[in-house]
């Protein structure tokens, strides 16, 4: 189940819609592994947002088959292999793509906000 931070759910093809996005927003900053993404993510949402790995696994290898990110096997501190998977630059350019996708719809759910909330507080 996933849960904003309002406490309602959130529907599985928004998940999906926003999810590359806001994985490539982690990979921005550093490279990871699943695990550490799905952690990252719910921390990020107080504990709300609990993104499974096989929500997050298939997203991660479309991501890689249009070369928005590289994957590597590397040995983590516990000697376990894992994947860690860097940003490209073809991803960065995506990840702007997106970003000023995401901020017209957000802007536009604002506009189309306003006389809701407005007639809510009369």
């Amino acid at each position: 189940m996933y849960i904003c931070s309002i406490m309602k759910e959130v529907g599985k093809d928004l998940i999906a819609s926003s999810l590359a996005p806001m994985v490539l927003m982690i990979l921005k900053r550093q490279e990871s592994y699943g695990y550490e993404l799905i952690q990252h993510l719910k921390e990020k949402s107080g504990g709300h947002l609990d993104v499974a790995e096989g929500t997050l696994y298939p997203v991660l290898k479309k991501m890689e088959a249009k070369e928005w990110i590289e994957a590597e096997w590397k040995k983590a501190d516990n000697g376990r292999e894992r994947k860690y998977y860097k940003i490209t630059n073809k991803g960065m350019k995506e990840l702007d793509l997106q970003i000023g996708q995401w901020d017209f719809i957000y802007d536009l759910m604002q506009q189309l906000w306003q006389p809701h909330l407005t007639l809510n507080k009369q």
